[in-house]
């Protein structure tokens, strides 16, 4: 009896269906570890990255400086340097092909953050929406597994003269083994994209601030010219 409860007893005893079940859910399990590491490592030098290019930004450095550097870093994994970047080259274009509106510069400026901002944000969510899928449909998956052992066992049962529990006992223990998994799946995948998503949400909205605070300074600038 002992034997046959055993962990490699039940996963030993399950039929193809339940077997298929824990399969997905120990595949899903090991893609969304996968990922929350990656994303984890991903959010975390974005973060420091952010920090790094404030310090820089704010310390009085010329522009064009900043501007020359950043173009020789093009594999750097900050926002703010890509933002900064791609609203610089915008307006720097703009100016040098002689257009006299400053409303034209400063929009066409933005409209260049504003992408920048919305791949950041692509880059930034890539691969949460798994997470969420695995955090919302691991548990209802293990419960399909937990539902057809048990009715596994009860036709089982059928054939059974004097059913007693533990004739029943390794049906249920192996039916109840899918929802397990299920939840362990689930469970850091959930709290992964809701700490993530939190993250990346305020990552954005840092974003965005400092596309407002660069806009003003470029809005200065070229008011002032003009």
């Amino acid at each position: 009896m002992a034997e046959s409860m055993s962990l490699w007893a039940l996963i030993g005893n399950a039929s193809w269906i339940v077997l298929l079940v824990l399969l997905l859910l120990v595949a899903a399990s090991v893609v969304s570890w996968m990922m929350i590491i990656q994303r984890g490592v991903l959010l975390s030098n974005a973060q420091q990255a952010m920090i790094a290019f404030e310090d820089r930004f704010w310390s009085g450095m010329d522009l064009i400086l900043l501007y020359k550097e950043v173009q020789q870093n093009e594999h750097s994994g900050s926002g703010l340097e890509h933002i900064f970047k791609a609203g610089f080259a915008e307006f720097t274009r703009l100016r040098n092909q002689g257009t006299a509106d400053p409303d034209a510069v400063m929009e066409g400026t933005q409209r260049a953050m504003r992408v920048a901002i919305s791949r950041e944000q692509e880059r930034l969510e890539a691969n949460l929406p798994f997470l969420a899928s695995v955090g919302s449909t691991c548990p209802y998956l293990g419960l399909f597994g937990t539902v057809v052992g048990i009715m596994n066992s009860f036709r089982g049962l059928a054939v059974v003269q004097q059913p007693t529990l533990a004739s029943v006992a390794p049906g249920i223990a192996e039916a109840l083994l899918t929802t397990a998994v299920g939840l362990v799946a689930a469970i850091p995948a959930v709290v992964a994209y809701n700490r993530y998503a939190s993250r990346v949400e305020a990552l954005l909205s840092n974003y965005e601030t400092f596309a407002d605070e660069f806009s003003s300074i470029l809005h200065r600038k070229v008011y002032s010219r003009a």
